[in-house]
């Protein structure tokens, strides 16, 4: 046993030296470059705790891959749906003014914060330190990135005078009812109710005009439409079909190949062809370049497309209840 015991105590100490060397290079990067004093960072990250928990969540393999018929049962409920209403009646002057500022309509906002976080309820409950610390030092794959992300998270910290083991959210890092990580927090989140302090994770009109920011500088395009249903007819989607959502082609080439538009919609408007598909088969829609600009917030068509129709059943009800 004293043998085994040895045994496995010399064959981890090379990974807990490595562990050991990275943060302490991570430490004298961050005085060197970003001014922090050495011992009170070192003093900080003593608080972080490697956490396996995080490690195995991200290792885990999707349990099954969903179709879209799947995917929008999840978000697409009338419990959602009435809770994004209710959001939007209790946040409706941010709102607006988030409108008025940015260019976005409140619905989508409503919709994303709905999607990400079910407006504040499932935020996450991980301290953040932890997950960064856990995936830069323990997670080799995606060390770079959450190395990255655990600089930001740091200056942000900074910069809000927030307590850096206090902070949750989840368990990769993601924060607030946007769920923005760090690098995106320094981008784009907002004080947008001007009391001084950028809180994404408790004040909602901060969330609100963080969540619009992010669109605006992404591009979104003010009083142009997101998507529509497109009918294929006996046209070859391979042609149109890409890798991305992102628009390389106009309405007008669809309608020429024989695609089926609404009529509202102009010939001019830049678009891709997106695929969905159900039990029953695919649907095909079109994915201008709103559409796109929600795909940066999570790279999915299907993340996209929950994320609109979403919005529009909240608008419904916020039309039809004032």
């Amino acid at each position: 046993m004293k043998l085994l015991l040895s045994l496995l105590l010399l064959f981890s100490l090379p990974v807990l030296a490595d562990s050991d060397a990275q943060v302490e290079k991570f430490i004298q990067h961050m005085a060197d470059t970003q001014g922090f004093d050495a011992d009170d960072l070192r003093k900080v990250l003593a608080k972080a705790r490697k956490r396996q928990d995080i490690i195995d969540r991200m290792n885990k393999p999707a349990e099954k891959t969903l179709n879209w018929g799947q995917y929008r049962k999840i978000f697409l409920t009338d419990k959602r749906s009435r809770q994004g209403a209710d959001f939007w009646k209790r946040n409706r002057q941010a709102l607006r003014e988030a409108q008025q500022t940015y260019g976005v309509p409140p619905q989508f906002v409503v919709a994303i914060i709905g999607v990400e976080t079910f407006y504040g309820r499932i935020a996450g409950k991980d301290r953040v330190l932890d997950a960064l610390y856990t995936l830069a030092f323990h997670y080799p794959k995606r060390s770079k990135f959450f190395t990255a992300e655990l600089e930001k998270f740091l200056i942000l910290t900074r910069e809000e005078e927030l307590d850096p083991a206090q902070p949750k959210g989840s368990y990769a890092g993601a924060m607030g009812l946007g769920q923005f990580m760090p690098s995106s927090y320094l981008a784009y989140a907002v004080d947008f109710d001007g009391d001084g302090k950028r809180d994404i994770w408790n004040n909602e009109t901060d969330a609100i005009g963080s969540v619009a920011n992010y669109f605006a500088r992404h591009g979104w395009k003010k009083g142009l439409p997101v998507t529509a249903p497109l009918d294929l007819g006996a046209v070859e989607p391979d042609r149109f079909l890409r890798k991305n959502s992102k628009p390389a082609f106009t309405l007008g080439e669809f309608r020429k190949a024989g695609i089926e538009a609404p009529a509202s919609l102009d010939d001019e408007l830049e678009t891709a062809l997106i695929e969905l598909v159900t039990d029953k088969g695919p649907e095909y829609w079109a994915g201008l370049r709103n559409f796109y600009v929600i795909t940066r917030y999570n790279h999915s068509d299907m993340y996209a497309m929950a994320v609109y129709q979403l919005s529009e059943r909240i608008r419904e009800l916020v039309d039809d209840k004032g």
